[in-house]
């Protein structure tokens, strides 16, 4: 395919003029304040790119906090949601009521509410999730996920800032 070099080199030199040169201060800040929330710095930069703004809060499914049947978060989970400074912390209960999972974990969320069913319609869910949200803007809330294929559409239904998957985010736990 001819131009192929030509092509790459100005799609290069188009994409460095776009990149913004942060000063190091902001670096540094921004670093700073991905660790606070328990994330990479590159996971966070990429929040904060596509979105335009910080990360306020997470909202996490009972499938990804590991929740047993009497409603506990497991130790290293918890000890990690108590580590998040100046973020919010919702739960999405699936297989506990709310109410049970708020009570049981009030030292480390915030908040919990009804999980959309996993059949739910879109419109449905986005109820469901905006009802979780609450004041907070979508596109400053991440989403914590479990494999269930069902979560992973919350993030378009509830237009959240990213989705993580919880294996990744627990794995760096405190």
């Amino acid at each position: 395919m001819a131009g192929v070099a030509w092509r790459k080199h100005c799609w290069s030199a188009a994409r460095a003029r776009l990149l913004p040169v942060l000063p190091i201060e902001v670096v540094r800040m921004r670093v700073k304040r991905a660790a606070e929330l328990g994330l990479d710095y590159k996971t966070y930069a990429g929040v904060r790119a596509a979105t335009g703004h910080d990360v306020v809060a997470f909202l996490f499914s009972s499938n990804a906090l590991r929740v047993d049947a009497a409603a506990r978060i497991p130790q290293a989970e918890a000890a990690r949601l108590s580590a998040l400074t100046r973020a919010g912390r919702i739960a999405l209960a699936q297989t506990v009521t709310p109410e049970r999972l708020a009570a049981v974990n009030a030292d480390v969320l915030d908040s919990a509410h009804a999980a959309p069913h996993p059949f739910a319609t879109f419109g449905q869910a986005a109820a469901g999730l905006r009802a979780a949200l609450g004041k907070l803007p979508g596109d400053q809330v991440v989403l914590i996920a479990s494999d269930a294929p069902w979560e992973r559409d919350w993030l378009m239904a509830g237009k959240l800032a990213a989705v993580l998957p919880a294996d990744r985010y627990f794995a760096r736990a405190v």
